[in-house]
Formats: C-alpha cells, structure tokens, sequence
C-alpha cells in the first residue's frame, strides 16, 4: 500500500512537472518569436508568416502546392492564400500551372524571391545566435538530442492517431 503512494505521488510530481515544462517550451518560444517578428518588420518590412513561406518555397525549388505549403507550416489553406496573394504582388513568389493538371498551381520563389529570402535569412541566423547567445554548446546540443527525441514521439502518436 506505501509503494502505491509512492508511485502515485512519483507519477503526479512527473505530470506536474511536464506541464512546468510545457509553459517554459511555450513562454521561450514566444519571447524568441516575438523577437524575431520585431526585426523583421522593422528591418525587412515583413512578417514572420511571409517568411516562413519563403523558407519552404527556398527549400523547395521546385516549388510547392498551396495544401503542401499548408501542411508544412500547419496553417489553414486559407492564410497560406493570403500571404501568397501578397508576395505574389509583390513580385516575390510566381503561381506556376503544371502543364498535366490545369486546376492546380505550383507556387515558387522568383529570383527576386530567392535574392530577397536569402538576405533575411542570413539575418535571421545572427538573431537567432543572438537571442539563444547565453546557451553554451553543451546547451545547444543537450536541447537539440532532448527536443527531437519529444518531436519524434509526438510524431509517432500523430501517425497512430493517438
């Protein structure tokens, strides 16, 4: 009877401790998010939404369907629309029609786009050292081994539908 008090008080301070763990994830990623959304407008007139747009068209140089797009960031199709419609106007993305299926498009960087994400992103990787710039590497690498292991298990439990 002890032991199972034991074990039930082990598994609530693990619980409590998980959502602990789960606010400081969310508060970190929001002060290093707003952050980075602050250079970005101030310095590239931008959003963080219109870059990471940008980031999965520059690593897909063949370009991406809107769904895909959506898929990647998880977000509705309908923001991905949004944001496509204003880097499209301003001439930084292309909506290209594949010749064997008419009712789709592909959307892809234009070398304006190319040029233009390369020079935020370069900025953006001296941010980012900057913000976490307190982290040594053991940190960095620590975080790194402990945060793909959470992103594998959830992933897992995505796939199972759990």
């Amino acid at each position: 009877m002890n032991s199972n008090l034991k074990t039930a008080d082990v598994k609530e301070a693990l619980s409590k401790n998980r959502l602990r763990l789960w606010l400081k994830l969310l508060k970190s990623t929001r002060l290093v998010e707003d952050e980075i959304r602050g250079l970005l407008r101030t310095q590239f007139n931008t959003t963080l939404p219109r870059f990471d747009v940008m980031s999965a068209l520059y690593r897909a140089p063949g370009g991406l369907k809107m769904k895909e797009i959506s898929r990647l960031l998880r977000v509705s199709n309908g923001n991905i629309t949004g944001i496509v419609d204003k880097l499209a106007a301003d001439g930084v993305v292309l909506r290209v029609t594949p010749p064997e299926d008419r009712r789709s498009q592909i959307i892809v960087l234009s070398p304006k786009g190319r040029e233009e994400f390369a020079r935020q992103a370069k900025a953006h990787e001296v941010w980012v050292d900057e913000i976490l710039g307190e982290l040594n590497a053991d940190d960095v690498d620590g975080m790194i081994l402990r945060l793909n292991n959470l992103a594998h298990a959830l992933e897992s439990r995505e796939r199972h539908g759990e």
